[in-house]
């Protein structure tokens, strides 16, 4: 019985998982794709900025109402209807020729991106044994950086060749791995189990968020949420295009970031390692202030050596710290609003999405220093740490309810 239910576990990682390497997959090829369409579309720096914000809004907005709506139709359902939308929007882009048509259909994509992935690390998490979470769903998150370097890969050999609409119809398959999902994804048992017993409606649910017994760590993860989403799309959305400002050409930003991004994998094996044996509270505190001091000597790097150095361990300290977050998030709820308060969080940090590219698209247009500009980003990622140590509880073995 034990095997079958390790079995099960590993069968539903790789399932959630694979839908997690998409997103990040389609995520990961816009960095690039901003890059490219620069040149093509002959965008300004504000332009660019807003190519990631409107993405960033329509991931607050999935958020918000598929993390509503998982409380309400259950996991499953909303895992498999977030992942058609984003990869069904992700290749229609793929045929626009205007700036305008791009963005709407970017908001579509990050809909459908924002609200799959809370509920993911929900379902994850609700479905495997209290001494695993932590680690399983650090885990599930890890299939992020593959995702990041299949992109990686498929923009540096196919996006100068092809071209970038050839990069887009290819992040569009995931779109018929969503209809094999639907066939033997099981759903949350500790959804099922709570399904046919009475609801309680959208109000009570956000109003449970901000009662007394729950305000402190709603409180802890919208500010962590905010701060580290800011920095992380306002970062990585905007590296190669850095890269380019740095004085590499565009070939050469493609391959750096590539070599950046395989420094995400040990970042998330060592937080998985780190969070079952140290706490949530230590992963997420010591990743956090990696980022940050990562972020001060990305953005004051003078030699290429010295900015790769500082761009794998930015990489390697900020995707572990995601790791950490997606675990410790869904644990601060119980299952009747558990979806609720995870999307309502994620939603909330999308905000800091929104108005990260679009910052560095400003101060970009303004000729700010790029160490100015990154040391904004180390002070918001410390804000962030410091709220996940003042206010934070640990979680580690505590038994969902």
């Amino acid at each position: 019985m034990k095997n079958k239910k390790e079995l099960s576990g590993r069968k539903l990682l790789g399932i959630a998982g694979m839908g997690w390497m998409f997103d990040a997959m389609d995520v990961g090829m816009l960095s690039f794709i901003i890059a490219a369409l620069k040149v093509e579309w002959d965008l300004t720096p504000g332009q660019m900025g807003w190519i990631g914000s409107i993405n960033s809004i329509g991931m607050a907005v999935g958020a918000l109402i598929f993390g509503l709506m998982a409380d309400r139709i259950g996991r499953k359902n909303v895992f498999i209807i977030t992942l058609l939308l984003f990869s069904i929007g992700s290749g229609a882009s793929a045929f626009t020729t205007t700036l305008s048509a791009f963005l709407v259909l970017r908001f579509f994509i990050g809909a459908g991106l924002g609200g799959e992935l809370p509920v993911a690390s929900t379902l994850v998490s609700e479905s495997v044994s209290v001494e695993k979470r932590g680690r399983i769903v650090v885990l599930l998150e890890s299939f992020w950086a593959g995702g990041w370097l299949i992109a990686a890969v498929i923009s540096y050999f196919v996006i100068p060749k092809f071209g970038w609409q050839a990069a887009l119809l290819i992040s569009a398959i995931p779109a018929l791995y969503a209809l094999y999902l639907r066939i033997g994804l099981p759903d949350s048992p500790r959804f099922t189990a709570i399904k046919n017993k009475e609801k309680i409606s959208v109000f009570q649910s956000i109003k449970k968020l901000w009662s007394k017994e729950y305000a402190r760590q709603t409180t802890m993860l919208w500010i962590v949420w905010f701060c580290v989403v800011f920095s992380y799309y306002g970062m990585f959305l905007w590296l190669p295009s850095v890269m380019i400002m740095k004085g590499f050409s565009l070939i050469k930003s493609f391959e750096y970031v590539m070599i950046m991004t395989l420094a995400q994998l040990p970042g998330y094996f060592t937080a998985a390692w780190c969070i079952e044996k140290l706490g949530r509270k230590f992963v997420l505190v010591v990743y956090l202030i990696g980022t940050a001091v990562s972020a001060y000597f990305f953005g004051a790097a003078d030699s290429a050596a010295l900015l790769m150095l500082a761009g794998i361990l930015l990489s390697f300290f900020n995707l572990g710290a995601w790791g950490g977050l997606y675990a410790y998030t869904p644990e601060q709820y119980p299952t009747i609003i558990r979806g609720t308060g995870s999307g309502m969080a994620a939603s909330f940090g999308r905000i800091g999405g929104i108005f990260g590219p679009l910052l560095v698209g400003y101060l970009v247009a303004q000729k700010v220093a790029i160490s100015t500009i990154f040391m904004i980003f180390c002070f918001s990622v410390l804000i962030g740490a410091f709220a996940v140590f003042f206010l934070g509880k640990e979680t580690k073995n505590k038994e969902l309810v």
